[in-house]
């Protein structure tokens, strides 16, 4: 009985508590948002960045999956690689709905020149029949129909039509009505393509995209038995049909065919993981930038409760429990964190819906913008998460600090002030800290990016307050030192950098990370632009050539031989497989390191060989014997063929044109892919591909000066022989680079106002102390110039230091990235290190400037008579 009229009287007085603790708490709130303008600027920042790249990422997902037929071609598709379907399959297909056949290929296409050599360029050639597209439309700049410009005309000698992207009959120098060569045939330009409907399905090309005719494509001998040519089915289906039925229906039928299935709901699988992952990474950019705005909101806590003092003072001396007082400010501060963050949402979610129009514009894929809850939802939890963290900090003090300490400091004493949470407060926080990055990493979709990426920011939290608080007691030292006392701009400089509310953690923090991250951003893409435009063309090749029918291998290295200026040519068999099994298990149900998934999703190239690849090094198993004639043997690369889970004597079935063929591995080899030289996934023993037709690849390695003599000479006598320029390819990537690099410097330049934000209210709170400053300063003879030169060099000062700090772990996280993740060597970048510390010292000390107008302005009777009370 007396237990639980205990249990009710705590009831009551807590339910009394938490009343008067909210009526404390819309007092305060009644008496504006003073103090807290920052705070919410910092947290809206944050909150609207991540908004915005999950709205956008949400608009371009909900655009694939809309336009998912018309970007596949069909409900369902299935890819098969150097073949046609069988009559089985096709019987199979046709009896699923309309079925429209399409092949595609690379391809020379050439201008026709009487007399003289013709310009050639590498295209993305589709063959397609009649019943193309079964979905969207295909249109050309002149209106005229797609199946009437492809097709057979007896107006043009007979010829076969061909249309082709504007980038592509720009580059050939040719007109609509001009004869053009593809393969041994010869067609005629009749249109340029203004939209192709199903772009997007077929990835990265090349080349710019033409389209002829199947069977124009056949009759130029571009559809023979071992020519590079992938045949998709695109099918039609009954709007009652089940996609998964009819899938496993061709599993259970065809196991062995190695045709790869696609369908509407994942129509661009590339451009899918693409947006996915970039919007990931731009995520936790934006998770970057919350969290230097947390260290903004967690100054404008201590500041605003500096302020309010006296008011805790007089609250706690009546009896309030510091429990109560806490309770108190933390719903004052948790409705503004509110506030805050619906004014992010509003800014990046709203934002974005009210621009999709002019955004969906400028993607080259299907976006369909509008207010998705979803990224709303993950934004406005991850806001809520950082305030959390690092405003309860700060508000523990309250739980702590007694009247009588809370009385001198309103007496403007010294003692107390913001110090360490009580141990329990401390594990909370600690706690929250891995709840909020184990959110993060399952929320993210690349859980190892987004764990790496929060551990690291909290690494360099720790280490720049570290920095800022050691920068704090070596000023100050410094200050009372020789150095100091023989120079009195310095002193002053040093001194309030080191004495108490000094801003040199918070400045320290915010600098110093957004300006890290910048750095490291800045040098990962300097990295890749020098991996693609520096070290790769080093010692590569002039040209990839591929289709090289067996009886004309050595009529091509003989004849290229003859062009001056070309130094080598290395040749290999060349055919493409899907892998179906690993140790008989089907490849999509194997157990797999998802690093190597890459290598299951398509078709890979295969070669034979009697002798290892030159510079191969074995690093499992043994090559077999040159007059080896056992069962089928395969070589595998090292670092996949482990996440695959192989090893020596394990067994994988491969499905090369439509037969199965099981390998026993006999051997993990190392693969350096930086030279562009012949390098395959899968080596395999002669005897395993024995009859199986197949055409050449090599690698030509020339000069600049020889490039237009191989072109030429290949135009004229090898036209079926597609040439693949690898300084033209390593343009379009490093073009690539260039875009996403953008990208990222955009999200970091969100960063860097975040991290600025926080400046501003650093040097706001530090402009109160340097009134008082000041004033005491001009009692004492100080001239205005030598106050003003002590702000601006103690803001230089600190802003170069936070440029230091955030330029070595910048740089350290950079080298991480470069050598864990690209396996490149770290390029650094000198020029943007010295931009990153003058940035430092620039900003810092725009923002100490323009608040020490005041501190100058005032008379220093006016400011001690207020504060002598």
């Amino acid at each position: 009985m007396i237990a639980a009229l205990r249990a009710r009287m705590a009831a009551e007085l807590a339910e009394a508590n938490l009343h008067f603790a909210w009526r404390v708490a819309k007092r305060e709130l009644r008496g504006g948002l003073a103090g807290f303008r920052i705070f919410l600027a910092c947290l809206a920042l944050g909150v609207a960045g991540i908004a915005a790249v999950g709205s956008i990422t949400a608009a371009i997902q909900a655009g694939l999956a809309a336009e998912g037929r018309t970007i596949l071609g069909g409900d369902a598709s299935i890819t098969l690689t150097y073949r046609r379907a069988s009559a089985e399959e096709r019987d199979w297909m046709a009896a699923q709905g309309v079925v429209s056949e399409v092949a595609d290929l690379r391809s020379m296409i050439g201008t026709v020149v009487e007399g003289g050599p013709p310009d050639r360029a590498l295209a993305q050639v589709k063959g397609v029949d009649g019943a193309y597209p079964l979905y969207g439309a295909a249109e050309l700049e002149s209106g005229r129909a797609l199946q009437d410009a492809i097709a057979e005309n007896a107006a043009n000698d007979g010829r076969w039509g061909l249309v082709a992207e504007r980038a592509l009959v720009e580059r050939l120098g040719a007109q609509v009505g001009d004869p053009v060569s593809l393969g041994t045939g010869t067609f005629t330009l009749t249109g340029v393509i203004a939209v192709e409907p199903d772009a997007a399905a077929g990835g990265m090309a090349l080349g710019p995209r033409a389209i002829v005719a199947s069977n124009g494509l056949a009759a130029a001998g571009l559809l023979g038995e071992g020519t590079l040519y992938e045949t998709l089915y695109r099918i039609r289906l009954d709007p009652s049909a089940s996609l998964d039925a009819i899938e496993r229906d061709y599993a259970e039928r065809f196991p062995e065919a190695g045709g790869r299935w696609r369908d509407r709901d994942n129509a661009a699988p590339g451009i899918a993981r693409f947006v996915q992952r970039i919007g990931a990474f731009l995520v936790l950019v934006g998770l970057a930038a919350l969290v230097i705005g947390g260290v903004g909101v967690g100054a404008a806590v201590r500041g605003y409760l500096t302020r309010k003092v006296p008011v805790i003072a007089s609250l706690r001396t009546l009896g309030a429990p510091a429990g109560t007082v806490f309770a108190a400010y933390l719903m004052q501060v948790g409705v503004i964190a509110l506030f805050g963050i619906v004014i992010g949402l509003a800014l990046g979610g709203g934002g974005i819906a009210l621009l999709g129009p002019w955004i969906a514009e400028q993607l080259p894929v299907p976006a369909r913008f509008a207010l998705y809850p979803a990224p709303l939802v993950i934004a406005g939890l991850y806001g809520l998460l950082t305030a959390a963290l690092f405003a309860l900090w700060p508000l523990s003090w309250l739980r702590e600090v007694r009247p009588a300490e809370l009385f001198r400091l309103s007496a403007g004493g010294q003692g107390g002030g913001f110090r360490l949470p009580r141990l329990r407060m401390t594990l909370f926080l600690i706690g929250l800290s891995v709840a909020f990055g184990l959110i993060v990493a399952a929320l993210s979709g690349a859980a190892k990016l987004a764990l790496s990426v929060m551990a690291g920011i909290g690494a360099a939290l720790v280490l720049l307050r570290a920095v800022g608080w050691l920068a704090a007691r070596g000023a100050a030292r410094l200050a009372r030192g020789p150095l100091g006392r023989k120079r009195p701009v310095l002193r002053l400089a040093l001194g309030a950098i080191g004495a108490p509310g000094g801003g040199a953690v918070d400045i320290t923090m915010a600098l110093g990370l957004g300006l890290g991250v910048l750095a490291a951003i800045g040098q990962v893409d300097n990295t890749m632009q020098r991996l693609i435009t520096n070290q790769l063309p080093a010692g590569a090749p002039a040209f990839f050539l591929v289709d090289i029918q067996p009886d004309q291998l050595d009529p091509v290295q003989a004849r290229l031989a003859e062009i001056g200026g070309v130094e080598s040519i290395e040749t290999a068999p060349m055919l493409r497989g899907v892998i179906t099994e690993l140790e008989g298990i089907p490849a999509r149900e194997a157990e797999i390191d998802p690093g190597a998934a890459w290598v299951l999703r398509g078709d890979r190239g295969v070669t034979y060989s009697t002798e290892p690849p030159e510079g191969a090094v074995l690093t499992a198993g043994e090559w077999w014997p040159e007059d080896y004639d056992g069962p089928p043997l395969v070589s595998f690369i090292d670092e996949e063929g482990r996440q695959l889970g192989l090893e020596p004597g394990d067994a994988i079935t491969v499905s090369i044109l439509g037969r199965p063929i099981t390998a026993t591995i006999a051997n993990l080899r190392e693969v350096e892919w930086q030279g562009l030289g012949i390098n395959f996934i899968m080596v395999m023993s002669p005897n395993a591909l024995q009859g199986a037709p197949h055409t050449h690849i090599a690698t030509v390695y020339a000069d600049t000066a020889a490039e237009g003599p191989i072109l030429r000479a290949l135009g004229t006598e090898f036209l079926n022989v597609t040439a693949v320029g690898i300084r033209e390819q390593i343009e379009r990537v490093s073009g690539a680079l260039g875009d996403l690099g953008a990208a990222t410097r955009w999200g970091a330049l969100a960063v860097l106002l975040t991290g600025l934000a926080v400046l501003i209210g650093a040097a706001g709170t530090a402009a109160e102390r340097q009134v008082s400053e000041a004033a005491v300063l001009k009692v004492l003879g100080a001239e205005r110039k030598t106050i003003l030169a002590s702000l601006a060099l103690r803001a230089a000062l600190l802003g170069a230091g936070a440029g230091v700090v955030a330029l070595l772990w910048g740089t350290v996280a950079a080298w991480g990235v470069a050598e864990f993740v690209l396996d490149a060597e770290f390029a650094p970048a000198p020029g943007q290190a010295l931009a990153i510390i003058l940035g430092g010292a620039v900003l810092n000390l725009g923002a100490g400037l323009a608040f020490a107008a005041r501190p100058l302005r005032l008379r220093p009777a006016g400011v001690l008579r207020v504060q002598a009370g």
